[in-house]
């Protein structure tokens, strides 16, 4: 008896962008992978149905996009901090002088 294989969505992903970049031809990636037209076809189809759900919600962001943009956000106050505390410096050693 054969037990039917799973793929992940990664690797489904991989198969159809390759074909539609046009890397590989489907016969070629069904015979290097061992998988049937018919189920490479019906990928590729979910694929582009699907694709319109990539861009349909445009307030959800990747957790590492939103992260970096936080640190962008804290470096930017730290060196405003910074540039405030220079010319603070500055001025309070001038009037040191002055003394």
């Amino acid at each position: 008896m054969s037990s039917r294989r799973t793929f992940s969505p990664e690797f489904k992903a991989a198969v159809v962008l390759s074909i539609l970049k046009g890397e590989k031809s489907t016969s070629e990636i069904c015979r290097e992978h061992k998988i049937k037209e018919t189920v490479v076809g019906r990928w590729k189809k979910q694929f582009l149905e699907n694709a319109s759900v990539v861009f349909s919600q445009p307030n959800s962001q990747n957790p590492d996009t939103s992260h970096t943009a936080e640190l962008e956000q804290m470096v930017g106050r730290l060196t405003m901090e910074v540039d405030i505390l220079k010319k603070a410096s500055i001025l309070l050693n001038s009037n040191k002088a002055r003394k």
